[in-house]
């Protein structure tokens, strides 16, 4: 079949290339395969070496391993009226013999034939007899294309049930033998296009038949060889390679997209005066009582570069938990005050919300600022415009500076909400910008004309991830934590310590501290073992009484979470037992103890967030991670919380160990999907597609 007209063959529906019947067509939409490029991009899930079988008189209990045997009996037994099955498999290769099962799952009947032969993988969980419970199996048929589905490395695909693994394997290796020449370069990444690329980085690669041939750009192969080596390698080394190659063509992609909104915005917008004068800064940098640290000013300096420049600030502020953003944020907000312009900033919840304001109010009332807050339980109406409706250019033009000036607004994403207008709007700060995602962002962004942007986060953020989902912003970075903060000490528990976890806290409330313990539910109607805050919070009223013990969840009232959190403020209530919801917004300096019960079900930046609530004060700090320790990468884990408070240390690490999705929720951070790209691993692929990017733009 001649392949058809199509700007990127790629994109050329199956059906186009191949006659596939409808039942293969339906596995295949199934896997989110529709194009040809979707059919040959199917990454295999592992290789197997299939020089290496297992016998079956070998195979040991719970340890995974491959072996093949000849099928000498098949049935499936049925019981409850028919709406319960299991179908069972018996193969023996002379050495004993393995019992498969599929529970449920009857057609896998139509799929095995007595006398036939078929390899098995999976792990076994009982040895009498030797029985293996949903394995992957694949029948060894005899033919032309046998060499594909027994020459190591072998890929494995994620299939659906019903998708056998020789059929989908031997049509990529057909596709591939008819239409490799369609592949095109999405970029030109050939040394003629970057000449500058040095002759020793180029190397050589076995094509599929055996020819040699010269690698592309950057040492990797071409795009048409890296898709065969993915699935046909003939060294396991091979498949690694060809995943980075196919990676950085994600990774390019991005990068373009990155580049090309910020050089429109760079050639489109005209940047708002925002540099101020200083006649506001100054008099609150007095009332402080304390000296910003040498890192707090030079991100300072960096921000005023931005605010009097041609173009809109686009900045990243990173710090740890207690470096100061908040009073470097003040700063920035005070310059485009001073300048005549309003000023928003959003924040992820209505408890740091309110903590924004309550602390931004107490700064700025002295000065004759006014913050006002905004939140879905407290809409204040729409601002007064500065300026006069009657002059188009009036909403680009400085307001007086004679009071009274612009006002601060203070809410969460009820400021994006439609029909509430904030006119003369030139500072955008968004704080924990990993808890919103990107269009959010943007919507927030377009209540004004072109305002200047800060964003603000105190999850470090893995290099590979500041490049990726913040590649378009610039990065500031307050390396320094202020003088007279208390050292905190973090320690792993058992469960069976906390006798003497709750008797040392009840030695700190006696020298006038307080404390925070956390658990993972609200209630335990959620499921599971899991211990629920509502339950706990009974339990702990009585074991330290009779100090006050509040309760703080996401489910209460916003009148219930301001009182409790007043009360705590006030060292009215002694300990506070709460969710994660206290992982941001939450600034008691009294507060030195913080107890996490059920330590392994939060993630170690999570973790690290929620340790950030306590230290915040000159007095020394105890975390106590309460965990059931199962595994030794669990205790791997929160050995990397005793060890160090560096937060980019412990972001790297809990990168490598969940991945960006989990890291900082896909849905809200606006994380893209790659299908070949590791960001754990791969950030010297990020930062050669960065470089490539801005050469593809110019």
């Amino acid at each position: 079949m001649s392949p058809p007209a199509s700007p990127n063959p790629l994109d050329t529906p199956v059906t186009a290339w191949r006659r596939i019947g409808a039942e293969r067509l339906a596995q295949l939409a199934r896997l989110n395969i529709q194009s040809l490029g979707d059919l040959l991009l199917h990454r295999p899930r592992r290789y197997e070496d299939r020089r290496h079988f297992r016998p079956i008189a070998e195979l040991q209990l719970g340890q995974p391993a491959i072996t093949r045997g000849t099928v000498v009996a098949l049935g499936i037994k049925r019981w409850r009226h028919g709406r319960k099955s299991v179908f069972e498999l018996i193969l023996d290769d002379g050495t004993g013999r393995l019992h498969c099962r599929w529970w449920n799952l009857p057609f896998m009947e139509k799929y095995f034939q007595q006398g036939t032969e078929v390899m098995i993988y999976g792990r076994p969980n009982s040895l009498k007899p030797r029985t293996i419970d949903h394995p992957e199996t694949e029948a060894v048929d005899a033919g032309e294309e046998t060499f594909v589905h027994l020459n190591p490395p072998v890929p494995v695909y994620p299939l659906t049930a019903a998708s056998p693994q020789p059929w989908l394997r031997s049509l990529i290796w057909r596709t591939l033998q008819q239409h490799k020449a369609h592949i095109i370069e999405p970029y030109a990444l050939t040394p003629s296009r970057f000449p500058g690329e040095p002759e020793g980085v180029r190397r050589t690669f076995r094509g599929p038949v055996g020819e040699t041939r010269t690698g592309g750009m950057l040492g990797l192969p071409a795009r048409a060889d890296a898709i065969h080596m993915l699935h046909f390698p003939e060294v396991l080394a091979d498949a690694e390679i060809a995943r980075q190659r196919l990676a950085l063509d994600e990774f390019i992609g991005l990068q373009v997209e990155i580049q090309t909104r910020r050089k429109r915005l760079q050639t489109s917008a005209r940047a708002l005066p925002c540099v101020g004068d200083n006649h506001l800064i100054r008099p609150f940098l007095d009332q402080l009582g304390f000296k910003l640290t040498g890192s707090q000013t030079k991100v300072l300096r960096e921000i005023r570069r931005d605010l009097g420049g041609t173009q809109p600030m686009r900045r990243l502020l990173q710090g740890d938990v207690g470096a100061g953003k908040t009073v470097v944020a003040a700063c920035a907000a005070l310059m485009a005050l001073e300048s005549g312009y309003q000023v928003a900033l959003m924040a992820p919840t209505e408890i740091l919300a309110e903590q924004h304001f309550q602390t931004f109010s107490r700064w700025f009332r002295l000065l004759g600022v006014k913050a006002r807050l905004r939140t879905g339980n407290r809409k204040s109406s729409n601002l007064e415009p500065q300026t006069s409706n009657l002059d188009p250019d009036a909403a680009t033009q400085p307001a007086s500076r004679n009071p009274p000036y612009p006002v601060l607004t203070i809410g969460t994403q009820a400021l994006i909400t439609a029909g509430f207008d904030l006119l003369n709007l030139g500072l955008v700060i968004i704080d924990e910008q990993h808890k919103f995602g990107v269009v959010q962002r943007e919507m927030l962004v377009r209540k004004g004309s072109y305002p200047h942007l800060l964003v603000m986060t105190a999850t470090p953020i893995p290099r590979t991830l500041g490049l990726t989902l913040y590649g378009d912003l610039d990065v500031s970075v307050i390396d320094q934590v202020p003088p007279g903060r208390g050292r905190i000490k973090t320690f792993v528990r058992a469960a069976d310590k906390l006798a003497k976890v709750w008797e040392f806290i009840r030695g700190k409330l006696e020298q006038g501290r307080q404390a925070y313990v956390v658990y993972p539910r609200v209630e335990e109607s959620d499921g599971g073992e899991l211990k629920a805050v509502t339950k706990e919070w009974e339990k702990l009223r009585r074991e330290l009484a009779p100090y006050a013990v509040g309760l703080l969840h996401g489910r209460l009232k916003s009148e219930e979470k301001e009182a409790v959190m007043n009360a705590f403020g006030g060292h009215r209530v002694h300990v506070l037992v709460a969710t994660s919801i206290i992982e941001v917004g939450v600034d008691v300096p009294n507060a030195t103890v913080m107890v996490i019960e059920s330590a392994e079900q939060f993630g170690l930046a999570q973790l690290h967030q929620l340790r950030g609530r306590i230290g915040r004060g000159a007095h020394e700090s105890y975390c106590v991670l309460v965990a059931d320790i199962k595994t030794e990468e669990a205790r791997q884990r929160l050995k990397v919380l005793e060890e160090t408070t560096d937060g980019f240390r412990i972001a790297e690490e809990d990168l490598k160990l969940r991945g960006p999705g989990e890291l900082l929720g896909r849905e809200q951070s606006g994380m893209p999907s790659f299908r070949f790209g590791e960001l754990a691993r791969d950030v010297s692929l990020v930062e050669r597609a960065r470089e490539l990017a801005s050469q593809i733009i110019g």
